[in-house]
């Protein structure tokens, strides 16, 4: 039986705060969380995925996918944010 109030890890993201502005990426890269899964929904698949970006493995790329649906909001408001030309033509110019 399952615990329902277990803590699901994964042990191939992680944050950096200096690193893709604290952004979830794969641990050991500077590949966001939001970067495959923008691939992913676009119709790759994690083989696909993995022959595009080859240093990462299958489980790291799986693990990405099991990320974003245990963190589905954050991932998706990163992903908007990060398309958002006026956002980035502000940040562009405030620094």
């Amino acid at each position: 039986m399952v615990n329902p109030t277990m803590k699901v890890s994964h042990p191939h993201i992680t944050t950096n705060q200096s690193i893709c502005n604290n952004s979830p990426i794969i641990t050991g890269t500077r590949t966001t969380v939001r970067s495959i899964v923008t691939y992913y929904k676009d119709g790759l698949s994690p083989e696909e995925i993995i022959a595009k970006l080859p240093y990462l493995t299958l489980s790291e790329v799986y693990d990405t996918i099991s990320f974003y649906y245990d963190n589905k909001s954050l991932i998706d408001n990163e992903i908007i944010e990060n398309n958002n030309e006026k956002y980035w033509e502000k940040e562009v110019v405030n620094k």
